[in-house]
């Protein structure tokens, strides 16, 4: 190869990495992105998945058995959801329910992308909210553009009401959050007689302002920058994750046409670009997957609207993974051993959630032999065994509490011959001695049996076994 043909190639590949590079823009926050609003399948899958959100508002105001159904009491340190109450002492299930969210993340993710982000996500669905507000006030995209351009003195009446409508939203938001934690229907009008707590105003001026900045102003930029399970999600895609995609084989080479072209030797996509027009976070589909595709599918409806007007067939722009697309069997996405394994988990944590569920008990018992010493034996020749009992009351009510012991021949009980009084949502300590006759004790460690009973609308037992030790 001549030295000229050298230099041409060299100049080519430079002309070719510089029109790659050009492909990969990423917006940094300094244009603000006005995404076109079209309708389509999914659209309405979008506004139905956003309604889940509505839990969060409506959830506070259900009732059940005369309070709350869901409420979490941080000053009692009870939680209470629907019929059961959970204590700290049962918080491993937290734990569980945790890892059963993220292994479900991690299957929906390895099998179809970050559908989290795209029709789920809080920032999102608030953007998504938001956004369609500032449509009804300012208009279509290219009406926005031009009234970002425009001096102050004529966006300020436009401007200044959508802005106190984000806000209201955000105070609601925060409001909600709140509500939580407290009763909800009462927590409004303390909310208007400035009789709530200051943490209650201060974590709804936080909620205000987070909500108004991220979802009002940063928007996509929180995605890209701030949020860490975009990036988490992004590295759980493999070849056989279902995305959308654009099919580049049949939409290249691309190229603008009118009605009557020959278009035999160019592809279906006319290079519109209503697919980056409709992107929230304003990527090209065309140039492969990038960090800011949320699989919100938008592109799809996009796409499907202008081939109908085309007369070319759908599925230019689809869910599809890169194997599909290369023409490679495609497997059935619940027998991949990624997704087998994450079930497998997903089963064992939901097991257990439901196993603790089922066996909460509103009155829980713990024995702890005293082990200095093991045993004492008295002057009448009686073995005595010290115990710490442990009662904690999960009723917000006082319960009395009678303690009975059992398993051993004129076993004797010392120290509970009363009720207990026992807090609400509170440990009780209560020290009991156990007493048996030496020639009545057959071996060095025996069983017993502590049972508690606590009489009220219905009795309320409990039973530990624990040992009694003797000289043998």
């Amino acid at each position: 190869m001549s030295q000229t043909q050298q230099e041409q190639a060299f100049g080519q590949h430079l002309d070719d990495l510089y029109a790659e590079a050009s492909h990969w823009h990423v917006n940094t926050g300094k244009e603000t992105i006005h995404a076109k609003r079209v309708g389509g399948r999914f659209r309405t899958l979008k506004w139905w998945s956003s309604a889940v959100w509505l839990a969060f508002f409506l959830g506070p105001y259900l009732r059940w058995d005369g309070r709350q159904a869901v409420l979490f009491d941080i000053p009692s340190r009870q939680y209470h959801i629907f019929g059961a109450t959970v204590l700290p002492q049962d918080f491993w299930m937290l734990s569980l329910l945790l890892l059963f969210f993220a292994i479900l993340l991690a299957v929906v993710t390895a099998t179809a992308g970050r559908v989290w982000c795209g029709y789920f996500c809080f920032q999102t669905v608030w953007t998504d909210l938001f956004t369609l507000i500032e449509e009804k006030f300012e208009g279509p995209p290219q009406a926005r553009r031009k009234l970002d351009a425009a001096p102050w003195s004529e966006k300020l009446r436009i401007k200044v009401p959508k802005h106190l409508v984000w806000i209201l939203i955000g105070m609601v938001t925060g409001a909600s959050f709140v509500a939580w934690f407290t009763d909800g229907w009462a927590m409004w009008g303390q909310l208007l007689r400035l009789e709530l707590p200051p943490v209650a105003y201060v974590t709804i001026a936080v909620f205000t302002a987070f909500t108004y900045v991220f979802a009002g102003h940063m928007r996509e930029q929180v995605c890209f920058w701030l949020c860490p399970y975009a990036r988490l999600q992004g590295v759980m895609y493999d070849r056989e994750t279902i995305l959308p995609t654009y099919d580049l084989k049949r939409g290249e080479p691309r190229g603008r046409v009118r009605r009557g072209d020959a278009v035999s030797e160019q592809g279906d996509c006319i290079d519109c670009r209503q697919c980056v027009a409709v992107c929230p976070t304003g990527i090209d589909i065309r140039e492969g997957q990038q960090e800011g595709c949320i699989t919100c599918a938008l592109c799809i409806d996009a796409c499907d609207a202008v081939m109908d007007k085309v007369d070319r067939p759908r599925g230019l722009i689809r869910y599809a993974s890169y194997d599909e697309l290369e023409g490679q069997p495609q497997p059935v996405p619940w027998k991949r051993p990624r997704v087998i394994v994450y079930a497998i988990i997903m089963s064992l944590a939901l097991a257990g959630i439901v196993y603790g569920l089922s066996s909460l008990s509103t009155l829980e018992l713990n024995v702890l032999h005293e082990r200095q010493p093991l045993f004492v034996q008295q002057g009448d020749g009686s073995i005595q065994n010290r115990y710490t009992l442990k009662l904690l009351n999960k009723t917000p009510e006082e319960l009395q509490v009678t303690i009975t012991a059992t398993g051993l021949p004129e076993l004797v009980l010392v120290g509970a011959e009363e009720p207990i009084a026992t807090a609400p949502g509170r440990v009780t300590t209560v020290v009991v001695f156990l007493r048996v006759p030496g020639e009545r004790l057959p071996e060095a460690y025996s069983p017993v049996i502590f049972e508690v009973v606590a009489q009220g609308d219905q009795a309320i037992r409990e039973a530990v076994e624990s040992v009694f030790v003797g000289p043998g």
